[in-house]
Parts: C-alpha cells; structure tokens; sequence
C-alpha cells in the first residue's frame, strides 16, 4: 500500500490508495472513505447508507456524480487540503454490504500510514494484489515479536544502561528498550511506556509535552538506579498515537485551524488512540518483567497492561508543566483521553 498498489481483500472489491496510487490514468466512480470525511462531506444525512458508522474511523461508500482522477480523490481524501479545494461533489453514499472487508482496508491504511481513502474497482488501477481476511490479525500477534539484539549504552542521565533491540518478522518498526541500572528480579522496576515522538523528542517541539516527559523519565529511573532499584523505558514506535509521521503532521494542520489533537485525529478518519500497548507487554515478558511500578497518568496504559498479564503494583504519576503553546493538548488529555492530573 505504500507503494500505491491496489489490493483486493478476499472477494472484495480492488481497492487502490487515493494517496499513494501511482496508477496513470486511474479513475473511478467509487470512493471507500471514512465516516468522519463524509462528515465534513455532509454526507451524514444519507442515514441509510452511513447506518452503523459511528466512529470517525469507520467506513463509508460514497459514489461521485461523474469519475474522478487521482488528483480530485486526494482533495476528497486530505482534510488538510479543503481550504485549496473547497468545491466537491455532489456525491451520494451508498449501502456497504462488505463492512469487515473494508473496515480491515481502513486499518491497513492506519499502519502503513497514509489516508484512510480508495477508489474501487478503478481503471488502470495496475497488478492487484490478493490478501485475506485474516491477514490482518496474523500481522498484529505481539507473539511475533522477538529480541533482535543488545548491547551497553551508557547515557546522558545513566552510565550503567543497556539498549535492547526488539524486532517482528511481520513489522519493518524496530521497537526498543533502554534498562537503567542493574536488573534486579525481586525489585520491580519503574517502568515507563513512550510512543515515538520525531517532533518532540528530537526537535524539542513545544506543541506536546513528549520531550520533557522521555527526559524526565530517564532521569527518574536514573535516581532509582543510584538507590539501587532499576528501571525500563519502552520506545514504540508509534508516532502520532500510532497514526504515524506524515498523518500527525496533518492533524498538527487541522490544529492550526481550530481543531484539537483528537478532532483533527478524527478529521483525518483516523482512531484518537491506535497504540498497541500489549506490544509492550510482549517486550516486558521478553526482558523478564511480570511486575511493575508504571510511570504513567494514562488509566488506559495501566489497564492494557495488566489485561495483558503484567502486574501494575504502583501508579507513578508523571505530570509536567504546560507551555502557552502545549495547553490545548494537555487539557484535551486530561478532560477528553482521562488522563489524570497526578
């Protein structure tokens, strides 16, 4: 899909990415989009066709009143490019009768990273590729998941650190682990779970509170290593709550039109929330660790967690302090995501 190649799910329809298509001359009737972009399409009235769409994220046909190309599908597709196109249609929505197939379609498009939108059944839309239904779940088992490497990695906060590498036969992500101080089996470890953040935790982005939050951790863990405890950051690589880069950078341009960071999510018909924590139950059982102090305000972190087998024994809070230009963001946190205060 990232290489713009049209796929066909079972007996499904073929299905060609609107953002990545690279199909010269594709064209189509038919559009699979969102029901959050056919929101914005005021598509929402057409009850019959939208019925069960509920989520931002889940799936609606939608048919145009002549073919379109690649280009007008992008303008329909990217909510980011509405203030450049802001003349579309008529479209009408149609009843979707292979609901599983395309809400599976919309959730690729959600790991590879690009929009939520194909045309069907498009000409010149090139060589199809065949997947079934349950391909979807063979690439999501965390059981896939292994240690690829490790090695010492003295650090800033720690000197006595170690970097683990973890890798998936199914997943081109390498998530990591960085243990602080020496392990200890009968010390449960303070325990931090962070989604990669390029924006944040590289360039010091003032619009999240990523950065100051990795680095605040380490430096907690830092002090336990020094009283003789330990402890382990989990990296994931799931940027933009696992909406990845360019998405995120999208939704940061729906915020700079008034949305915030779970409206632009749903804007974009993607999930306000797609992180995969047992992931980083799978990482935790791989290192040894059943029991945990976990470094989180997120309820939800606790919660898959221990779902997972993972014993949380303490909650330990992890609260910065806002900037004018991050408030937004840590308020919607707080009173639309739970998170707590302390």
């Amino acid at each position: 899909m990232r290489h713009g190649w049209p796929i066909r799910i079972g007996k499904g329809p073929v299905l060609l990415p609107v953002e990545t298509a690279i199909a010269a001359g594709a064209q189509a009737e038919r559009l699979l989009i969102s029901s959050a972009r056919a929101a914005t399409l005021r598509l929402t009235n057409q009850r019959e066709a939208v019925r069960g769409a509920v989520r931002g994220a889940d799936p609606v046909l939608i048919r145009s009143s002549a073919p379109v190309g690649l280009r007008e599908a992008l303008a329909i597709a990217d909510p980011s490019l509405d203030m450049d196109n802001p003349l579309k249609g008529p479209f009408v929505a149609e009843p979707l009768e292979w609901q599983d197939t395309a809400i599976m379609a919309l959730e690729l498009a959600r790991i590879a990273g690009i929009l939520p939108a194909f045309m069907l059944d498009a000409d010149h839309a090139g060589e199809v590729q065949q997947l079934e239904p349950g391909d979807l779940l063979a690439w999501a088992a965390p059981a896939n998941l292994a240690i690829a490497t490790r090695a010492r990695l003295p650090i800033a906060h720690e000197e006595e650190a170690e970097i683990i590498a973890f890798r998936s036969i199914d997943d081109l992500r390498e998530h990591v682990a960085l243990v602080l101080g020496r392990p200890d089996g009968d010390k449960p470890p303070l325990v931090r779970l962070h989604s990669e953040c390029l924006t944040g935790d590289i360039f010091g982005s003032l619009k999240c509170d990523c950065g100051p939050q990795l680095d605040a951790a380490l430096a907690a863990m830092s002090a336990q290593a020094a009283q003789g405890g330990w402890g382990v950051l989990l990296y994931l690589r799931q940027e933009g709550r696992g909406i990845g880069l360019v998405n995120k950078l999208r939704a940061y341009r729906l915020q700079d039109e008034g949305f915030d960071t779970l409206e632009a999510n749903r804007r974009l018909g993607l999930p306000e929330e797609a992180r995969d924590f047992p992931l980083a139950a799978r990482m935790l059982d791989l290192l040894g660790v059943s029991r945990v102090r976990l470094m989180t305000n997120n309820p939800a972190k606790v919660a898959a967690l221990e779902d997972a087998g993972v014993t949380v024994i303490e909650r330990v809070a992890h609260q910065l302090p806002a900037n004018p230009h991050n408030a937004r963001y840590l308020a919607t946190k707080r009173d639309r995501s739970g998170h707590l205060l302390r």
